[in-house]
């Protein structure tokens, strides 16, 4: 039950939260999401379900919600808060704004940071070994022979962090650095050890030590997943002793399912085989112990099985050039099948690779001793590591793959989605990816089950108005104890704004859309000021561009023609100026886009936002739903499209005060049977329906 101390002390700090902000209006949304959070979390509704799902609208002040009616009440359990969100914009504005300005008003004592995965931080050992003179170390820490730029950027890199410039977080660099480079460099698990000198002062090491003492943790939805694959506990604090915050929780399926899913090519593979079989042939000769040899030489042989069944597997794709025939270059394997030739191979590289990783991980340990002993000099030590490290990762991805596609499909559940892409260039090579196509059985157990409490929020979580779709998603139900709140937006709808929906000689099915979109769009902007053009894709968006060009007086702003940032604050300085402005976007722009007040009056969508289910993932889950009876058009393309289309519609009021209209050029919404269920999930907006 939620104490009465607790109870009390939020009502006190929402009074002053209150008192303290000159235009605050207390809302009975914000009061009752509060309430609903803590009483959740308490276990007041169910002692072993303390899991609350809540879709706030825009304006409720979501983020004051969640940290009132979780941080009183961890504290007085001597719980953590974990607030994870899917976008840096939200983690920034909780670190710099909204957390500070509780901490300040709520007079509780309590201590926040943002927690970042080991891929932000620089590995100074790496840094050092890639810039480094030992040339047989350097070549095998390269993946491909570097040049002399790279080597400078490198160079300048590490003076950087050793004259105090940088403090070795990808974020804070000051000119940034090409994925390829930084990859090669980053901190990793395998090869940063703090029993290495040179790794005690590690940027990585420095910044974990802030962690442990922090209250509230503010994470992203991949460093989350990061520490439950790990079994919880490892990155973040044990899940029994945390209350869970996951914002921008629509995002949080695909990034479940993207996290579980694993790739690997095959001669790629097979060439940094070789390279495994000198380090651990290095590694025998500098190791003193006899324990090494066993290892060492069943690492040798493992290496030969593994490079030979690679090779055998990639002579098979070899064969199969029709199965590539096609624009995507893809093999995808129905309803998870692999071929009877790929069946035994498969589940023969799944257990090479099982056991070439048990030897290594055998030989890291004998390692470790040995650095630990004293028996290897300190630069060789740090450069095996950093090599050994380097090479695990490799192994743990390899394993991972080929078990993922050995792995015999439970007949309960969705099959694992499998296929293969035709790689061109130096060497014809295939990659080979297989993902999960549900992940509400993961999520079940990872952290719904190991939870101290869970919250999930968004603005848009239901489709279609309900909670459905989204439940099953991440593996809840709406009738197992956990709870549901939808809060409407305190938005004036009806007075503020109007949904228009204008007659329309073509559907966007027709080859005449485009044409049409381009006129209708030249109408609309007419004697506005500022106008957000949202598209489904870019050729569409460039297409309509083409056509308006040398119709229009002014310049369109288009997504892509410059960075994010940059576009936006050209439009604001033009509606600063009182200067018209045009914005062109693709389905980006309809998410997390914040143009309040005379910076957005005018909003048109172009199109009903239907994914066409282009990913292998997305054809695989729907050849599984059409297998179960289904329908994969209402059960999954439907509900997806009215969460998008409700987010793309939420541009236009920001703040309660904002007006506008919202135009959508899709007749669909009144001419097909499910417009009518797409249109009614909209905000309650003025209608005018030609």
């Amino acid at each position: 039950m939620l104490p009465d101390n607790v109870k009390n002390q939020i009502r006190a700090i929402y009074k002053d939260i209150a008192a303290s902000l000159p235009n605050f209006r207390p809302r009975r949304e914000q009061n009752f999401m509060v309430a609903e959070i803590s009483k959740t979390l308490a276990g007041d509704y169910d002692k072993d379900r303390r899991i609350i799902v809540v879709e706030a609208g825009t304006g409720i002040g979501k983020s004051l919600s969640y940290i009132l009616g979780t941080i009183p009440l961890a504290l007085a359990s001597k719980k953590k808060v974990c607030i994870a969100t899917a976008t840096v914009a939200l983690q920034e504005q909780l670190l710099h704004k909204d957390l500070p300005f509780f901490l300040e008003q709520s007079g509780l004592n309590f201590r926040f940071g943002l927690v970042k995965g080991r891929q932000r931080y620089v590995c100074l050992s790496k840094l050092a070994m890639l810039i480094g003179d030992d040339n047989s170390t350097q070549m095998a820490m390269w993946q491909t022979k570097p040049d002399n730029s790279q080597i400078a950027m490198l160079q300048t890199l590490l003076n950087d962090v050793n004259e105090g410039r940088w403090n070795g977080e990808i974020d804070t660099l000051s000119t940034p650095i090409p994925d390829h480079l930084w990859q090669q460099i980053a901190c990793d698990k395998h090869s940063c050890h703090r029993q290495l000198a040179s790794h005690r002062n590690c940027p990585f090491h420095k910044a974990r030590e802030d962690v442990d003492t922090w209250d509230v943790l503010i994470a992203n939805h991949s460093l989350l997943f990061a520490d439950l694959e790990l079994g919880g506990g490892v990155i973040l604090p044990n899940p029994e002793d945390v209350f869970y915050v996951i914002d921008e929780a629509h995002h949080l399926p695909i990034v479940a399912r993207d996290f579980s899913s694993a790739q690997a090519t095959l001669r790629g593979a097979a060439d940094w085989l070789e390279k495994v079989g000198k380090t651990s042939a290095k590694l025998q000769n500098q190791i003193k112990s006899n324990n090494i040899i066993a290892p060492a030489q069943a690492m040798q042989d493992h290496i030969g099985d593994l490079i030979g069944q690679l090779n055998q597997v990639a002579h098979y794709c070899d064969t199969q050039t029709k199965q590539f025939a096609n624009p995507e270059s893809r093999y995808r394997f129905e309803h998870g099948k692999l071929p009877g030739a790929l069946k035994i191979p498969a589940e023969n590289l799944a257990a090479t690779s099982n056991l070439a990783l048990k030897q290594f991980n055998k030989m890291q340990l004998l390692l470790a001793e040995a650095i630990k002993d004293g028996d290897i000099p300190k630069h060789q030590a740090e450069a095996l590591q950093a090599e050994m490290g380097f090479m695990l990762q490799r192994l743990e991805n390899l394993q991972k793959l080929w078990k993922m596609m050995a792995k015999e499909d439970s007949n309960k559940g969705a099959p694992m989605a499998r296929w293969i892409e035709l790689i061109t260039g130096k060497q014809v090579d295939y990659l080979f990816s297989a993902s999960p196509i549900e992940v509400g059985f993961m999520l079940e157990t990872m952290l719904w089950q190991k939870a101290a409490g869970v919250v999930l929020c968004s603005a848009t979580l239901r489709a279609l108005n309900n909670f459905d779709h989204f439940a099953h998603q991440v593996g809840l139900s709406l009738k197992d104890g956990s709870r549901y709140l939808a809060l409407q937006s305190p938005f004036d709808y009806p007075n503020n704004a109007t949904l228009y929906l204008p007659k329309m000689k073509t559907e966007p099915t027709d080859d005449a859309y485009t044409a049409e979109l381009a006129e209708q769009i030249l109408q609309l902007i007419e004697g506005e000021m500022a106008t957000l053009v949202l598209f489904a894709s870019y050729w569409q968006m460039e297409k309509v561009a083409e056509l308006l060009e040398g119709k229009l007086a002014l310049e369109i702003l288009i997504q892509g023609n410059a960075p994010r940032q940059q576009l936006l604050e050209t439009h604001k300085a033009k509606c600063d100026k009182g200067e018209p402005s045009i914005l062109f976007g693709t389905g980006s722009f309809s998410e997390g886009l914040d143009l309040p007040g005379d910076y957005l009056t005018n909003l048109i969508v172009t199109k009903l936002p239907f994914a066409v289910p282009t990913s292998p993932v997305e054809q695989a889950h729907a050849e599984y739903v059409k297998i179960k009876g289904g329908n994969p058009f209402l059960q999954l393309t439907i509900p997806d499209a009215s969460r998008k289309l409700i987010q793309s519609c939420g541009r236009l009021l920001r703040k309660e005060q904002d007006y506008g209209r919202v135009t959508i050029l899709d007749r669909r919404l009144v001419t097909k049977r499910y417009g009518k269920s797409l249109l009614d999930a909209l905000p309650p907006f003025r209608r005018v329906i030609e």
